[in-house]
């Protein structure tokens, strides 16, 4: 996996990374926040640290049992989860996580995805990464945890993640690996994506054998406190937490317009209008998406005036009103 190293923290090159669209690590560019210097001196220190800016409002959680070794996931057959969502302080969680600490094989505690400024206020003034002054609008959120494995995912928006105390191994692969990777269910899922349902820690080529073939474009880091790593969007990544006490802190963004709309929900409404249909009717729909869609932006409607070309033309965000509506209307229907 590419890697650099000696960037200026406050002028990181997320212009160029983004178009570059490829997953790279950014040693040491947190090395000097707050959080980072308290979990080199101790991990006792660095959850004092947390517990300082902790606004006392109960937080989610998951939590399992030490038969689930570190990795919320799914039950026999993929209709539950392994895990239970908790809610309590985060104060709470840091001390049973901590009474864990000797425990060879201990309970999971996973805190996800937790918004920083709702849950630890002043906590980005000495621990943030800078992207505002770059023009990103991103939000940061807070991943706490022991050894937890986050299975393989993707994700829509552009990816910061620092490792803040502890240390995460990260393995991506790119988006058209998807096949191999065998996702799992889209509902429920593990943390609100689907997940590969490959134990990447130990492959059941057996059942799973197109894995092999994943593994061929696999990119692996380590990312010690202070490193980073950007993922782009889409590209799926698993992460293993790999000490007793694990934090990042990571940045969402997207590098479209905020009026286009998820491609998710598109994804979801194709299934149910297109997957099932007769293989003739499919393939035409696949020209008209070829057309519409996945060609050139420019080409659909290139003949018409711009007066008429509506939905053919580049969205702005009056037209990504009008067609919201139109799509409830036709839903609701």
């Amino acid at each position: 996996m590419q890697t650099l190293e000696g960037l200026d923290p406050t002028a990181l090159p997320m212009e160029a990374l983004v178009a570059a669209g490829v997953p790279v690590v950014l040693r040491g560019i947190a090395r000097n926040w707050g959080v980072v210097q308290a979990g080199l001196r101790s991990t006792h220190e660095a959850m004092a640290y947390l517990r300082g800016f902790d606004a006392g409002v109960p937080v989610p959680y998951s939590f399992g049992g030490p038969e689930i070794e570190g990795r919320p996931f799914y039950n026999a057959d993929f209709t539950r989860l392994n895990v239970e969502v908790r809610r309590g302080l985060l104060t709470q969680v840091l001390d049973e996580i901590a009474d864990t600490f000797d425990d060879p094989k201990p309970p999971t505690y996973y805190v996800a995805s937790l918004l920083i400024d709702r849950a630890l206020p002043g906590f980005a003034q000495s621990n943030d990464a800078g992207l505002a002054g770059q023009g990103i609008e991103a939000s940061a959120s807070i991943w706490i945890g022991n050894r937890v494995t986050a299975s393989c995912h993707f994700d829509t928006p552009e990816n910061l993640a620092c490792c803040v105390v502890g240390q995460r191994r990260f393995t991506l692969f790119p988006p058209e690996q998807i096949d191999n990777l065998y996702p799992g269910p889209l509902e429920p899922t593990p943390g609100g994506q689907v997940v590969s349902v490959v134990d990447m820690d130990r492959p059941d080529f057996a059942r799973h054998p197109r894995f092999r073939d994943a593994l061929a474009s696999a990119q692996t880091a380590v990312l010690e406190p202070g490193d980073a790593i950007f993922i782009p969007s889409m590209w799926w990544h698993h992460v293993r937490s790999l000490m007793p006490f694990n934090v990042l802190v990571n940045y969402w963004w997207r590098s479209s317009p905020h009026f286009l709309s998820s491609p998710l929900p598109a994804l979801q409404h194709a299934m149910w209008a297109l997957r099932d249909l007769p293989p003739r009717q499919k393939q035409a729909w696949s020209e008209i998406f070829a057309y519409y869609v996945f060609g050139p932006g420019e080409r659909a409607g290139q003949h018409l005036p711009d007066v008429a070309r509506g939905e053919l033309a580049p969205f702005d965000e009056t037209q990504a009103r009008r067609t919201r509506a139109q799509l409830l209307a036709r839903l609701n229907r």
